[in-house]
């Protein structure tokens, strides 16, 4: 088994995470220092293998020299599969993100299970998935972001069996997806990738292949509202897990729910032009999010909303495919 150089991999970790997230950086030093650097160790995984299966470089599309130089996507799955099962066994990898998960598996009690759901996410996305239903989308937020939240409900020191509290946890990564869904709508649609449930466009009089023209933009308000809704939901069920974390934890989560809700809050309130630019938050605007959070940390939660599915549902569940 390697000896990883703890010190190197927290440093390119912490890089990684301020390059490609905003959000997520400044949430993270909430944390105290051990779960901070676990965090940035999981965080610069899962970057590594979003722009693997993208072929990006911290989420900007690299541009290739040379036509036809692409990798097919099973290909970029069966990379990420190969690495991180290197990195699951202890072994060294040759790239640094994938040797991060291994420090972190020697570090925090992470299942072979806890990881597989997260790849099982990018196998859809590999296989040119599209959702059919609500109930789809959920499944496929479960897989990218909800499984993520398990993992990082483990790193900040939640038992394996405390199933609610990693049921919580699994609630606010849906959400960061949903919200994520809802913004990017004209992003996905340029990679040729729509994660709106078919009926819902269906039922807007919405072709899922002109989704991003103009014509149908007015219809689109209403079916991103659903999604902003279903976000909103997930939220308020993940408040409720983070007022059994530390007091350090539960900031730092609410904090990132802030930040996410006020994402939510700009796609709605911008209806039409929500997907003129990029939406996010600026650097006094998120001093201000994490300050209530802060307030919000000293308060009880208001009980859990009930929810379409459960982690349980989500994943046990098959995901449907419509064909792209």
């Amino acid at each position: 088994m390697v000896k990883y150089d703890r010190a190197a991999l927290v440093a390119a970790a912490r890089g990684s995470i301020r390059k490609g997230s905003k959000s997520f950086a400044a949430a993270s030093r909430l944390f105290d220092r051990t779960t901070r650097e676990r965090v940035w160790l999981l965080y610069a995984w899962c970057r590594a293998c979003d722009d693997i299966a993208d072929e990006q470089e911290h989420g900007r599309t690299i541009v290739h020299a040379t036509v036809g130089t692409r990798l097919a996507p099973e290909n970029r799955l069966a990379t990420i599969r190969t690495l991180t099962e290197l990195a699951q066994a202890g072994e060294e990898t040759g790239t640094v993100a994938f040797d991060a998960l291994g420090q972190l598996m020697r570090e925090v009690p992470l299942s072979p299970a806890m990881v597989e759901d997260v790849l099982a996410g990018f196998a859809l996305d590999a296989a040119g998935w599209r959702p059919r239903t609500e109930a789809d989308m959920l499944r496929y937020c479960y897989h990218v972001a909800g499984a993520v939240g398990v993992i990082m409900a483990t790193v900040m020191g939640v038992p394996p069996d405390d199933e609610d509290v990693l049921d919580r946890a699994c609630d606010l990564g849906i959400a960061f997806q949903l919200t994520n869904i809802a913004r990017d709508v004209w992003e996905d649609h340029e990679t040729g990738r729509c994660y709106l449930p078919a009926e819902w466009l269906a039922e807007a009089g919405i072709d899922p292949c002109a989704i991003a023209s103009l014509r149908n933009r007015a219809a689109l308000v209403s079916v991103v509202a659903r999604v902003c809704a279903l976000a909103g939901q997930y939220r308020a069920s993940a408040r409720v897990g983070a007022a059994r974390l530390a007091f350090r934890q539960r900031w730092a989560v609410l904090s990132a729910a802030n930040i996410y809700g006020a994402i939510d809050h700009k796609v709605k309130q911008l209806g039409a032009r929500a997907w003129d630019q990029r939406i996010g938050t600026g650097a006094l605007e998120k001093m201000g999010l994490v300050a209530a959070a802060f307030t919000e940390s000293h308060r009880q939660p208001l009980p859990a909303p009930r929810l379409p599915l459960s982690r349980g549902e989500l994943a046990s569940a098959i995901v449907a495919t419509v064909d792209p």
